[in-house]
């Protein structure tokens, strides 16, 4: 299966993948309107085989089969003033 992917210009770390190329239509309004204006990052081949950096690819290939896009957001961020880091102080 292959897959187009775009960065949002307005919100950082957060990447669409669509089944087709420049096909944003399939990507819900107010979803487009949140990331603002999209730029093409690249094009890749999702096989079985296909190891991603921050997402599993049997879920993006379900979602690009099942929706026509998969969208990727930042991961979550600990605030390191609230973590417990094992004192007691």
């Amino acid at each position: 299966m292959q897959a187009y992917v775009y960065k949002s210009l307005r919100k950082a770390e957060t990447y669409v993948y669509l089944a087709a190329r420049d096909d944003f239509e399939r990507v819900p309004a107010p979803i487009r309107q949140q990331l603002g204006p999209l730029q093409f990052v690249l094009d890749l081949a999702l096989t079985a085989e296909r190891k991603l950096a921050r997402a599993d690819a049997a879920v993006v290939r379900e979602n690009l089969a099942t929706r026509g896009f998969h969208l990727q957001v930042p991961p979550t961020q600990l605030d390191p003033m609230t973590a417990d880091h094992g004192t007691d102080a």
